[in-house]
């Protein structure tokens, strides 16, 4: 594998590759949620806490649903703000969401941890000459910059794109070509590396990269209603696989 052969840069996904999630996430989001209440309670916003609660989970699980289909990125902010409006406050400071977003995103971020044996995989990389860079599907553009620092990843990637602050997401293939054009590489010595088929590979197939897909956490309802339609052109078991991967397809590529 070297920098200057086919393959000179790849693209990594965030959660559930290079970090795992460890909790239960609707447990965790109902939980987050009324944390939120009480935050802008204290805020000075009365309000109803098990109404808003109810509210405001159902606007994010809506909100989810909705940028699986048209890969429009709804932000948690837009989002909050969408709810406080119901409930009469039309009018919230940025600086008043960005603190209570702090503390709804707390205890799940508590709950991320980096892959097992991910830092050897990205030194490995990172010293065969490849460019690594990094694209995350997210509604809080702060909470992922939180989870890069956290788990100690920011060195390792340039660029990083989040789409809270693109307004898009994967698998847009604009994510992958904005990529593309940072480093001034084709798309055919670019690799896709992530954990969703209908976000990572999809999208990587639609920009003409290459894709490993990691299955260490892929055992997803969308991913099985996907698995024989978006076919990938490598899988990788574990993280610590990828770069016997990526040498695979150079090779294939360069026609070894």
């Amino acid at each position: 594998m070297r920098g200057d052969g086919v393959i000179r840069g790849v693209i990594f996904d965030l959660g559930s590759t290079l970090i795992r999630f460890n909790g239960d996430w609707p447990e965790i989001l109902q939980e987050s949620s009324q944390t939120l209440a009480e935050v802008l309670e204290q805020e000075g916003f009365s309000l109803d806490g098990r109404s808003f609660t109810e509210v405001f989970t159902c606007e994010m699980t809506e909100g989810y649903q909705a940028r699986e289909k048209d890969w429009v990125e709804r932000t948690t902010s837009s989002l909050l703000r969408k709810v406080m409006s119901r409930f009469g406050y039309g009018e919230i400071s940025d600086e008043t969401v960005a603190r209570a977003l702090v503390r709804f995103y707390a205890a799940s971020e508590g709950c991320w941890e980096p892959m097992q044996g991910m830092y050897a995989v990205l030194d490995e990389l990172r010293e065969a000459g490849l460019r690594l860079g990094l694209i995350s599907n997210a509604g809080d553009e702060n909470n992922v910059q939180r989870l890069i620092d956290k788990a100690r990843l920011r060195s390792y990637f340039d660029p990083i794109l989040i789409s809270a602050a693109e307004g898009i997401r994967k698998p847009n293939p604009r994510l992958f070509e904005t990529v593309l054009e940072a480093w001034a590489m084709p798309a055919h010595q670019v690799v896709m590396i992530g954990d969703s088929l209908a976000a990572d590979i999809l999208g990587a197939q639609h920009a003409g990269l290459h894709q490993i897909w990691l299955t260490a956490q892929a055992d997803t309802s969308s991913n099985r209603a996907h698995a024989d339609v978006i076919v990938p052109e490598a899988i990788a078991e574990d993280i610590t696989d990828v770069p016997a991967q990526v040498r695979r397809l150079a090779e294939m590529a360069s026609g070894g």
